[in-house]
C-alpha cells in the first residue's frame, strides 16, 4: 500500500499531534486482533457442565458430590442449566457437622446440590437483571428460589459472592460462587 503523499497528508492530519499513518496503523492492529480472538470466543463449547467443571481443577468436591447424588446424568443431558458452582475452598468453609449431615443423607444431598442449579442459560448479563432466580430444588416446590443482589458492580446469590461468570458449557453455563448455598430449613427436612 503506497504511502500517502504529503498533499493527502494535510487532509489527513487535521488533528494536532495526530499522525494519521499511525493511526491507521494501529486501527488496522486492533483489526488484526480482534480477528484473531473472535474465531476462538465465537466457537460453542464442545464439553458439558460436568466435563467443565472437571476441566477446571476447582470443583472436585463439588463434582464428587454430583456423582454421590446421581446427578451427572442429569447435568450432562441437553439442559440448558446455569450452575452457582462453589469452589473447592468454599466448600472447605462448612461446618463439618453440616458437611456429615448432608453427605450421609443422598435425598438432602441431592437436594442441596439442585439449589444450586438454575434451570436455562442465565448468563451474568442477565443475572444482573433478575432479584431472584427459581432453582431446580424449588422449582419443583415452587417457592421463591435465590436471592440475586447488584451492588457496585458485584453480584451475590443468597449471601454468596459471584467470584468469576460466565465459564460456557454445551448445556449450559456456571459461575462461581464463594459460598455453599444452603437451602431454607423447610427444604432440609
Amino acid at each position: 500500500m503506497p504511502l500517502p503523499s504529503q498533499k493527502h497528508m494535510g487532509r489527513l492530519h487535521r488533528r494536532p499531534g495526530v499522525n494519521p499513518i499511525m493511526n491507521l496503523l494501529s486501527k488496522a492492529a486492533a483489526l488484526a486482533a480482534a480477528a484473531l480472538v473472535l474465531p476462538v470466543s465465537a466457537q460453542a463449547p464442545t464439553k458439558d457442565i460436568v466435563d467443565t467443571a472437571v476441566g477446571a481443577g476447582s470443583f472436585k468436591t463439588l463434582v464428587a458430590l454430583v456423582q454421590q447424588a446421581g446427578l451427572v446424568d442429569t447435568l450432562k443431558s441437553d439442559g440448558p442449566f446455569t450452575v452457582f458452582a462453589p469452589s473447592d475452598e468454599a466448600f472447605a468453609k462448612l461446618d463439618p457437622a453440616l458437611v456429615a449431615k448432608v453427605t450421609g443423607d443422598k435425598e438432602l444431598l441431592t437436594k442441596v446440590l439442585l439449589y444450586h442449579v438454575v434451570p436455562g442459560k442465565v448468563t451474568a448479563a442477565d443475572v444482573v437483571k433478575v432479584r431472584r432466580a427459581g432453582t431446580a430444588l424449588t422449582e419443583e416446590h415452587r417457592t421463591a428460589g435465590v436471592a440475586v443482589k447488584v451492588m457496585n458492580g458485584k453480584v451475590t446469590i443468597n449471601r454468596s459472592n459471584v467470584v468469576a461468570t460466565d465459564v460456557m458449557a454445551s448445556n449450559g453455563v456456571i459461575h462461581v460462587i464463594d459460598e455453599v448455598l444452603i437451602p431454607p430449613a423447610s427444604f432440609l427436612d
